[in-house]
């Protein structure tokens, strides 16, 4: 009984697993470049600023997808939108196990960049219709088990580093491996996710014909107040956490006077707290969406404020039990933040419509890293975290007018 139990949860949340799995992977050959640009540098000879720009290409690439993939899911459905994007990030990681020229790493680059760019946004909009009364908890899974694949990435380079299969050595065995798994999933998600979906969720909207499909009708979600100012805060949120997640261990050796050891300590203790998205996705199908949100924010709010103001103790203690604080804040928000979008948003434009907010969002995150780094350069460190703390106190501010006169979760 306990063998027939345990089958039976696992096909209550296959969806959720297959799904999340993917997500996995696709942050795992993003984070993975980094830890191997030394070994490309070996290999081909290129400089940092080269290296930059082609990791840059890639993210442009991913950020770029967002809105189409949208788009493309509200036309066909999310089963064929995730596959189809796991399958061309798949090929073209193993299209790099492959001994070639630096432009074709770049070009893998750019399609790892598009094929898994198409995944998030159509992610959420599966589960929050597969899993309609705990899509916060749903949300907060994909969400942390996505974020641990930054941990993995680093063991990985250098756990294949002294491997070889015939002639696929080191990171090139990274990637052939990676793309396989990435097929075999595909493939497995398009075999068992559609059955365990209500019918109008793995092709095309029913009634997106009705409305009739173009930019306007994207653009006309903004006429809703709530949804408008709900994109707003998240893009203030994205530009706080961007221009944080770059600079915070920089912030640490310059302004609090630590070690580049400790502000490395320090500084993973922000991604450890992401295992808080697995209990705040849950309350938030349980207390209400926007609460939580408030909640949230307002901790990451303190917290970076309180951390900036008392940077110059230099205590490591202080410092990092509120610059976790930050992180639980932060973290916290985001699956119920993509919770949320899903409640205001109609269905026949769900995906299109958070498509457009994570357009945006990204983009500020885009540009969040450059303005810090600038100001950080004219005006010091701690008037570039200042612009960050105040940027999240103002988003804590419209979610609290959301809360009050605009309730909907």
């Amino acid at each position: 009984m306990s063998v027939r139990r345990s089958a039976g949860r696992f096909a209550e949340y296959d969806v959720l697993v297959l799904t999340a799995a993917i997500w996995f992977l696709a942050k795992f050959l993003r984070y993975v470049f980094p830890p191997l640009f030394d070994s490309f540098q070996a290999s081909y000879g290129v400089s940092d600023a080269v290296l930059g720009t082609a990791f840059s290409g890639l993210m442009l690439c991913y950020a770029v997808m967002q809105f189409p993939s949208g788009v493309l899911a509200d036309r066909l459905g999310t089963v064929t939108v995730i596959a189809a994007g796991a399958v061309v990030g798949a090929a073209a990681a193993v299209a790099l196990s492959i001994d070639s020229p630096f432009i074709i790493l770049v070009g893998a680059m750019l399609v790892i960049g598009a094929g898994t760019g198409v995944h998030k946004t159509v992610a959420v909009r599966l589960l929050a219709r597969a899993y309609p009364k705990r899509t916060g908890r749903a949300l907060g899974f994909l969400d942390t088990f996505g974020a641990f694949s930054g941990v993995v990435a680093p063991a990985a380079v250098v756990g294949v580093a002294s491997l070889a299969v015939g002639p696929v050595a080191s990171w090139r065995l990274l990637f052939l491996v990676s793309g396989l798994v990435g097929l075999v999933l595909a493939v497995t998600f398009v075999v068992r996710v559609p059955r365990r979906l209500p019918d109008d969720s793995a092709g095309p909207e029913s009634n997106s014909n009705d409305r009739g499909f173009g930019i306007a009708q994207y653009v006309s979600l903004f006429r809703d107040l709530r949804f408008s100012v709900f994109a707003l805060l998240t893009v203030l949120f994205s530009f706080m956490y961007n221009g944080l997640v770059a600079f915070a261990p920089r912030y640490l050796t310059v302004e609090a006077g630590l070690t580049p050891a400790t502000a490395s300590v320090l500084y993973s203790g922000l991604f450890l707290a992401s295992l808080v998205q697995l209990v705040t996705g849950n309350l938030s199908d349980r207390a209400g969406r926007l609460p939580i949100i408030v909640t949230m924010l307002g901790l990451a709010s303190v917290a970076l404020v309180a951390f900036v103001s008392v940077t110059e103790t230099g205590n490591p203690i202080l410092l990092g039990g509120l610059f976790v604080a930050v992180g639980i804040g932060s973290h916290g928000f985001r699956p119920v933040r993509s919770a949320y979008l899903m409640s205001v948003i109609p269905d026949d434009v769900a995906a299109g419509g958070l498509g457009v907010v994570r357009t945006l969002l990204m983009g500020a995150g885009a540009i969040a890293p450059a303005i810090v780094g600038t100001l950080s350069e004219t005006a010091g460190f701690r008037v570039a975290f200042w612009l960050l703390a105040s940027t999240v106190v103002r988003a804590t501010g419209l979610g609290c007018l959301l809360l009050v006169f605009g309730h909907r979760s």
